[in-house]
């Protein structure tokens, strides 16, 4: 049987019948409840208390979801900035394999004009 979540977010046990939480929060959950902390629909404490978490975890929520946020309004991300890095550095080997072929070729090419 799937798990069932409970108030908290958290998921419940499904067949077992023990009831026992499995302790796991997903990105949305976190996100959600960040949100509502930023909109003022919740206070901090009160979350904390509700979930059985420590404020300063929900904090570090906050931290990491404005930091993601800062990361996404940026004109050209972090993560684009490496990407375009690793495929320039691939380009710009690619470039130098072929100047070495078209450089063999060439030298090939002289050989067998200067041989009778």
């Amino acid at each position: 049987m799937a798990a069932k979540n409970d108030v908290s977010g958290r998921e419940k046990g499904g067949e077992s019948g023990a009831g026992e939480e499995i302790q796991r929060w997903t990105a949305g959950r976190k996100a959600a409840i960040v949100l509502d902390l930023i909109k003022g629909k919740v206070v901090l404490a009160d979350v904390a208390r509700q979930h059985d978490l420590t404020v300063a975890e929900v904090e570090s929520w906050i931290d990491r979801f404005v930091e993601g946020g800062r990361e996404g309004l940026r004109t050209v991300p972090k993560d684009a900035d490496a990407r375009f890095d690793a495929e320039r550095l691939q380009l710009l080997a690619k470039v130098g394999k072929l100047t070495l072929q078209v450089d063999a070729l060439k030298k090939s090419r002289t050989r067998r004009r200067s041989t009778p």
